[in-house]
């Protein structure tokens, strides 16, 4: 079952990510353990934009793969019901396969993530994320996370 939709103050109880790194604005579907969707609002101050292209913006693809990321991470910490307060617990990147660019994002743009959980162990989890502009599937990727634990 669904649960209700998330804004940023909740999103940022289960990752680490703040301005201006955080790329999703809300979650609008989580089910635990299996799938979570979420957006992000493209618009033309994002600080990116300034140098990615002048006179020609588009999102740049790493950072669509990134938000694709942070949409999941949001997933497994409700899934395995991290606390965000347990600050010595992150997500990072392990692998990232099978990616495909479909088309540019642009200012203006609200990109639609849809992730799957593929498989997920005590400190792994491999995702399936699909990332849509108005229905357009702009980009596909496998990613596998590991939890890591820093000493405070």
């Amino acid at each position: 079952m669904a649960e209700d939709i998330m804004d940023i103050p909740e999103i940022q109880k289960h990752i680490p990510h703040r301005y201006p790194f955080l790329l999703v604005d809300r979650i609008l579907e989580v089910e635990k353990g299996r799938r979570i969707v979420g957006v992000k609002n493209v618009t033309m101050n994002e600080p990116f934009f300034a140098g990615h292209f002048p006179g020609r913006p588009i999102m740049p693809g790493v950072l669509l793969i990134e938000g694709m990321a942070q949409v999941g991470g949001v997933l497994w910490s409700k899934t395995i019901d991290l606390p965000r307060e347990d600050v010595s617990r992150y997500f990072y990147f392990a692998a990232i396969d099978k990616v495909k660019f479909r088309r540019p994002v642009y200012p203006g743009d609200q990109v639609r993530y849809e992730i799957q959980i593929l498989h997920l162990k005590s400190r792994l989890c491999k995702m399936r994320g699909h990332a849509y502009v108005e229905g357009q599937l702009v980009v596909e990727a496998e990613v596998l996370s590991m939890l890591v634990e820093h000493q405070q």
